[in-house]
């Protein structure tokens, strides 16, 4: 990456900045369904009580502090299964892809500068999250080992990417219908670990979550968070995590690569 990729991400940053800060209402609607979803989660967490106390030993047994940060971290998958195509679209839709096919740039530059914007928004989201939590609910928060959260948390976000840009790639070549966005992304989110503990999933379906990156992710977020777990007792999340960076990143270049080949050579870049 040299300093026109670092200029251009700079131009697309403050645009999509801009663009969404335009819209004032968004932002409040945005965070009072974080607050209602906080609410919410708390009182079920009171509901359940101690009895799910046998299945939370390994994350601090607390049934809140858990379903919270699976559902604040992941917030990223959504959005790298998402935001690579909706930009894509976006630019569809104001009518300026022509004018950036045409121009130097590059539409792999144009993707990953595209969901920047995305990503932080996501992390602000993220941040809101555990701060509610700590202020007003009791979230514990004393035991955080910020080197590994940040480890787990880059390898996160460049794992789920790899998946987003698969995605995005299906997209431009189906056009309707995204496999790779239901597998990952919506299976996910039962499978993963976001609501409940895969341990209390059947054993066969407790295999099937181990291929998901989203339940390593979640393992090594809820431990480094909640339980300050290290760099080296985090070790079996961070090498399932570069697994999947180095079997899907090169995948999703590739495959991507080849979608806007195809899409050229269609003459179907430019429209949905």
């Amino acid at each position: 990456m040299n300093l026109n990729f670092f200029r251009k991400a700079f131009v697309f940053l403050k645009r999509d900045l801009l663009i969404n800060a335009s819209y004032k209402f968004a932002f409040l609607f945005d965070l009072g369904s974080i607050i209602f979803s906080v609410l919410t989660f708390f009182f079920v967490a009171r509901l359940f009580g101690e009895k799910a106390l046998i299945y939370l030993t390994n994350y601090g047994g607390d049934y809140f502090s858990f379903v919270l940060i699976g559902i604040a971290f992941s917030g990223y998958l959504s959005t790298a299964m998402n935001s690579f195509c909706q930009t894509i679209s976006e630019e569809q839709a104001y009518g300026t892809l022509e004018a950036i096919i045409l121009s130097p740039t590059k539409i792999s530059t144009l993707v990953i500068c595209g969901s920047i914007w995305n990503f932080l928004f996501t992390s602000l989201r993220i941040i809101v999250y555990l701060i509610l939590g700590w202020l007003f609910f009791g979230l514990d928060l004393s035991k955080i080992n910020l080197v590994s959260s940040m480890i787990i948390l880059i390898l996160t976000i460049i794992s789920f990417s790899s998946l987003g840009i698969i995605s995005a790639g299906l997209v431009l070549v189906l056009k309707r219908g995204d496999p790779i966005n239901w597998l990952f992304n919506g299976l996910s989110r039962f499978l993963g670990g976001v609501y409940f503990p895969i341990s209390i999933l059947p054993l066969w379906v407790q295999k099937i979550s181990l291929f998901l990156p989203l339940t390593h992710s979640l393992e090594g977020v809820r431990k480094s968070l909640i339980l300050g777990t290290s760099i080296k007792e985090l070790t079996p999340q961070i090498f399932m995590l570069s697994i999947y960076i180095l079997i899907f990143l090169p995948l999703g270049i590739l495959g991507f690569k080849a979608a806007i080949k195809r899409a050229k050579k269609d003459g179907s870049l430019i429209y949905t």
